[in-house]
């Protein structure tokens, strides 16, 4: 991966079962597309099927945020990129970018907070030194991009 770009390992393409009546993509996909990015990226970092096997070291979703900002249709390919925003002994924070067919419009974005849990007493947990080693590569490489503009954000109606 070059320094200071996204990781972009993951593309698959929108299914005819997963346009709604509007006859675009469904906001639940959306989320489906964005947890195989996640995935892609977990793995990535060490936190396979055999290391947690192994460890017991797993990761939930605590908290997350889609944004859509054009349409996904049937058969689109989508790529999603992803950006460590931050992380800790226990958290990472990321931010994912949805693309479709080779542009570089967004389609949607994605903010998860996501939390080392150890899954034999379900609690918080640090990461272990080799999956920390390999988050902290990908924060170091991604540190010097801008920071999303959607990153952050509140849901509100603003009144005047």
């Amino acid at each position: 991966m070059p320094p200071s770009a996204p990781f972009d390992q993951h593309t698959e393409t929108v299914r005819s079962e997963w346009v709604d009546y509007n006859g675009h993509m469904n906001v639940a996909y959306y989320m489906l597309a964005f947890d195989h990015a996640t995935d892609a990226l977990l793995e990535h970092v060490g936190l396979d099927t055999a290391h947690r096997d192994a460890t017991g070291e797993s990761v939930f979703v605590v908290e997350a945020h889609i944004t859509y900002e054009n349409e996904a249709m049937e058969g689109q390919t989508l790529r999603v990129t992803t950006q460590v925003l931050d992380y800790d002994a226990k958290r990472m924070h990321i931010f994912h970018h949805m693309y479709a067919d080779g542009g570089e419009a967004i389609i949607a974005t994605n903010e998860l907070m996501i939390l080392s849990v150890n899954l034999e007493n379900r609690r918080a947990a640090p990461m272990s030194g080799a999956v920390a080693g390999r988050l902290a590569a990908l924060y170091d490489a991604h540190r010097s991009l801008d920071r999303p503009p959607q990153a952050g954000r509140a849901i509100s109606i603003r009144r005047g």
